[in-house]
């Protein structure tokens, strides 16, 4: 009998806990800021799992992984919890199908000949995370709606540069790699001119975005230079420019504005 009970005890207490790890949504901004976060983790994930392979410990990447995957995790509960458009909800849905099997792979070792098949369920999860993410905007009906998605694209954009150059340095042989390159730094780029310009833009996130235009001119010239750069430098600038744009990102979506 008091084992029965002591375990009804436990079970409330684990309950509990998960009920306060869960985030909670309460706006259609914070939705879109924290479903544009989905993107930038798919890419994050796979950049630290090539970190890992690579047997490279700068910045702690198999850390960095587990709070990730558990960041993705109690993200996707969160969204789907808040969405009540049928459209959202079916994006979420499709998101939770991609997503299991990319746990399973990501709680085991890293190896080359599972790498190209990760990267590729990884970009079929941040297609679909983008679709929830530009429902989730269109239903605010406001412009800053658009920018909060632009501005999260941001990160996710500043983690698939860095993950692509991992997956070069690791030696995965992917014959697509300077096209996804060269369209994650164009698009980039247009974004943050378009940021730049932006009437909602505060002093503090000018500031902001113009630290970031210093930084991907790292990425610009690595991109240009034949030589390879030191994988950590590449880190370490892709979670500058991932700090800055996660918060100019939240900055843009505490603006009660048209």
């Amino acid at each position: 009998m008091r084992k029965m009970r002591g375990c009804k005890v436990l079970l409330g207490i684990l309950l509990t806990v998960t009920q306060v790890w869960s985030i909670e949504i309460k706006s259609l901004a914070q939705a879109v800021n924290e479903a544009g976060r989905q993107r930038m983790l798919t890419q994050r994930m796979l950049k630290d799992y090539a970190m890992i392979g690579i047997g490279n410990t700068f910045g702690n990447p198999k850390e960095d992984l587990k709070k990730v995957t558990e960041m993705f995790e109690d993200h996707l509960k969160g969204l789907t919890a808040f969405a009540t458009d049928p459209e959202t909800q079916k994006s979420l849905e499709e998101q939770r199908r991609l997503w299991e099997p990319i746990k399973k792979m990501l709680a085991e070792p890293p190896t080359k000949e599972r790498a190209a098949e990760l990267q590729g369920k990884l970009d079929a999860l941040l297609k679909a995370a983008n679709t929830t993410t530009e429902l989730f905007a269109k239903q605010t009906g406001k412009k800053s709606g658009e920018i909060i998605n632009i501005s999260g694209r941001q990160r996710m954009l500043s983690q698939r540069m860095a993950s692509l150059y991992m997956l070069r340095v690791w030696g995965i042989d992917d014959p697509k790699f300077k096209e996804k390159m060269n369209v994650a730094m164009k698009l980039f780029d247009e974004s943050l001119k378009k940021l730049i310009a932006s009437d909602l833009n505060t002093p503090e996130i000018s500031k902001l975005l113009n630290r970031v235009k210093k930084n991907f001119m790292f990425f610009q010239i690595m991109n240009r230079s034949q030589s390879k750069f030191i994988p950590s430098l590449i880190y370490e600038k892709s979670n500058e420019i991932l700090k800055d744009m996660n918060t100019a990102t939240g900055l843009y979506a505490a603006q009660k504005v048209q």
